[in-house]
């Protein structure tokens, strides 16, 4: 009976480890429009200027468990605002960068999500930019 279940477990645990080899693709930065392993993340256009986009995310940010501003700025390319997500389980930093900038009457948001340690978040990084842009879609669209 022991054997048998530790059998049950080694072929759990080697179905698992397969199964996250091929769930996520073996990244560790993600940026909308340039990431085509996540064709779903998109930079995002809306109709308000570049200080309300700003001001938009640095709300969306503050408002989203285990995210921290960190910093932002205008410049004359633009505004960018810098956060870092906390994992839940290990507590593992991402870096998030997110860029504003107004071309042709809109203003174009676009962001990356980085991870500081490893070279496979498993998804982590496309989950970061999903929720930050669901935050902020909904306060602007």
């Amino acid at each position: 009976m022991k054997r048998a279940v530790g059998w049950i477990l080694v072929v759990a645990v080697a179905g698992g480890a397969l199964w996250a080899a091929t769930a996520w693709p073996r990244l560790s930065d993600v940026e909308t429009g340039r990431s085509p392993e996540y064709p779903d993340l998109q930079d995002r256009t809306y109709d308000a200027s570049v200080d309300t986009v700003s001001k938009t995310v640095q709300e969306a940010l503050a408002g989203l468990p285990r995210w921290t501003v960190v910093g932002s700025g205008k410049g004359p390319e633009g505004a960018f605002v810098s956060a870092v997500h906390e994992t839940l389980v290990f507590r593992f930093k991402d870096d998030v960068t997110v860029r504003i900038r107004r071309s042709g009457g809109r203003t174009t948001l676009s962001a990356r999500s980085r991870s500081r340690v490893g070279s496979w978040d498993f998804g982590q990084n496309a989950r970061n930019l999903r929720e930050l842009l669901a935050a902020v879609d909904a306060r602007l669209r």
